[in-house]
């Protein structure tokens, strides 16, 4: 069975380029374009991972990776943050809010399965 990758981006774009990678790389995808949609992607679709943007509108990557930390049913997923940004007090208010991960855009496919497989492993 293939796991399963959620990808919150408000981009469309940039979904699709994660949509396109993921499936030559044997991962089955689900997509949100927010924070709030990605909640509730997560209600109808347990993923092995998830990989969310941080700068979103209605709720942001911090805010929906606070939430999902909070709730027990999907508090021990992986997420792998994929941005634009690069600050360093970014990439640690991401961890401190639970994220496993720190990718940046653009990103390399090889680097994003290879942080995938590692998370999952």
């Amino acid at each position: 069975m293939k796991r399963t990758v959620l990808t919150v981006d408000d981009s469309r774009t940039m979904r699709d380029m994660l949509r396109l990678c993921l499936i030559e790389a044997g991962y089955a995808v689900e997509e949100a374009v927010d924070g709030e949609d990605g909640l509730i992607a997560l209600s109808r679709h347990k993923p092995d991972v998830i990989i969310s943007d941080i700068n979103m509108p209605r709720l942001d990557g911090y805010g929906f990776i606070e939430r999902v930390r909070a709730d027990a049913a999907f508090n021990g997923i992986p997420i792998l943050v994929l941005t634009t940004e690069s600050d360093a007090a970014k990439k640690d208010r991401a961890r401190a809010a639970g994220a496993t991960g720190w990718i940046v855009k653009p990103f390399e496919p090889a680097k994003l399965v290879g942080a995938l497989a590692r998370v999952l492993a």
